[in-house]
């Protein structure tokens, strides 16, 4: 009698994550069956790679079960008008979330609104035991309970593994403009305490409302990961992230209409800040970060293509900034003197476009502007630093930097500067973690073309 009773629990868990909603009245999916994925998954769950399913409100991993998604899966997020309402999956501390999808079958997230649009729904959330500097923290626009910590002492724990996944129009638990300070609120893909045993590589965010991927503290690695026009920053780094990144692309084809200052790149240690550990610090090589082409950032609120602020720490090497006017490269006044005095924080090997205003190097003092900085630019064109500044986004030479018929084709050109000159000296890059090419920027081979898994339009 007892089993009876616990597999009678079992299938009410179970149905409980899943089911047929007969109140959609326009399936999303056409006549493919279409399930709901509704309040908490408790038990290990298997999504059927002959059905799309309906992401509906808040859905939460929990109790140390496992949600797999196979190659070809859409997910649809029913879209909301209510923040509180939006959809959003939580993975929570413990639990796991497996996405496999491949190059040719993608798992795909989108909106399930007829006419998406930037905002149609929230995040998908990862939560796990590595360290923030914050201790445990609960992310931003989700209540405030145990299943939206994170934050622990388990640098290698383990969220599960997400490979060939498109995420679309999320960004909408926290408008940038009314929330531009809340480091870890949920948009795009948020890994929160994420460990170094997850695994995530091939992953495209496109038309966040906000941030397309949030790091905050947490010890996870990633690569392949492509941004593209999102509402606020492309990679976003917070409260004590340590990880190491390979491969990003950032790119936008206009402006954002959404942040209050809108970045390729930005990293942030805390909000005073304190002198709390860890330190955000993460180590990038070959991310390649194109802002709009001839946009005047005096008119708009596009910035700086790498942002370091608030005592944050960073090392980015054999990397492309272009096309942002406010400079490609910024620190305020709390990160300058670290820049300077080489406290394990380098900007080192990169290739970037010279601003108009002389800003390529600068740094903003609080609220009264930003300035360009000779010391700053002097330092880091030095024979240690090796940044190569070039005058025109084309002289960098890459074969199409803008294309209006599809995806960019961002790998250099035949004389471009960005063949040759990647630098993998020193602890930090001489780590296994890191393929040593020989080229700047993310794309040698094409990876990012347009395909199933990376839809540019």
């Amino acid at each position: 009698m007892k089993k009876i009773i616990l597999l009678i629990l079992a299938g009410i868990g179970v149905f409980a994550g899943c089911k047929k909603d007969n109140s959609v009245k326009t399936n999303p999916a056409g006549s493919k069956k279409l399930d709901t994925l509704q309040g908490s998954i408790t038990q290990d769950m298997t999504l059927d790679p002959s059905k799309s399913y309906l992401l509906k409100g808040q859905v939460y991993v929990k109790n140390n079960a496992t949600l797999t998604i196979p190659a070809g899966v859409i997910v649809y997020a029913q879209a909301n008008a209510e923040r509180s309402a939006k959809s959003v999956l939580v993975i929570t501390q413990n639990s796991k979330l497996n996405i496999n999808g491949t190059m040719d079958n993608p798992v795909v997230f989108t909106s399930a609104a007829t006419s998406k649009a930037p905002g149609d729904w929230g995040a998908i959330v990862l939560l796990g035991n590595a360290p923030a500097n914050v201790g445990v923290g609960h992310v931003a626009g989700l209540p405030v309970n145990t299943d939206t910590q994170y934050g622990g002492s388990a640098a290698n724990d383990n969220s599960g593994t997400i490979t060939y996944l498109r995420i679309e129009y999320t960004g909408g638990i926290n408008p940038p403009a009314e929330d531009e300070w809340a480091v870890d609120k949920a948009s795009g893909l948020v890994m929160a305490g994420v460990g170094s045993g997850t695994h995530i590589d091939n992953v495209m965010v496109k038309y966040s409302n906000d941030d397309s991927f949030q790091f905050v503290g947490g010890t996870v690695n990633a690569t392949h990961l492509i941004s593209y026009n999102c509402g606020d920053d492309d990679f976003d780094f917070d409260l004590g992230y340590e990880g190491k990144l390979q491969f990003l692309v950032g790119y936008r084809t206009h402006a954002s209409s959404q942040a209050l200052r809108a970045n390729g790149f930005e990293s942030y240690n805390d909000s005073v800040p304190t002198n709390n550990t860890p330190y955000t610090r993460p180590v990038v090589s070959n991310m390649t970060i194109i802002g709009p082409q001839g946009i005047d950032a005096t008119k708009t609120n596009i910035n700086q293509g790498v942002y370091m602020r608030k005592g944050t720490r960073l090392a980015v090497r054999n990397s492309i900034v272009a096309e942002y006017s406010e400079g490609a490269f910024m620190v305020c006044p709390r990160t300058r003197p670290l820049i300077l005095n080489d406290d394990n924080a380098e900007f080192r090997s990169n290739l970037v476009e010279a601003d108009t205003l002389a800003r390529t190097f600068c740094w903003d003092q609080d609220t009264k502007g930003v300035f360009a900085d000779p010391v700053l630019t002097t330092f880091e064109t030095n024979s240690v630093n090796k940044n190569t500044v070039i005058a025109t986004s084309a002289d960098m030479k890459l074969m199409t930097m803008y294309n209006s018929m599809g995806a960019p084709d961002l790998r250099p050109a035949s004389g471009s500067p960005a063949l040759t000159g990647a630098d993998f000296m020193g602890a930090d890059f001489s780590d296994s973690f890191f393929n040593k090419v020989t080229y700047r920027g993310a794309l040698s081979d094409n990876w990012a073309a347009q395909s199933n898994w990376a839809d540019w339009r």
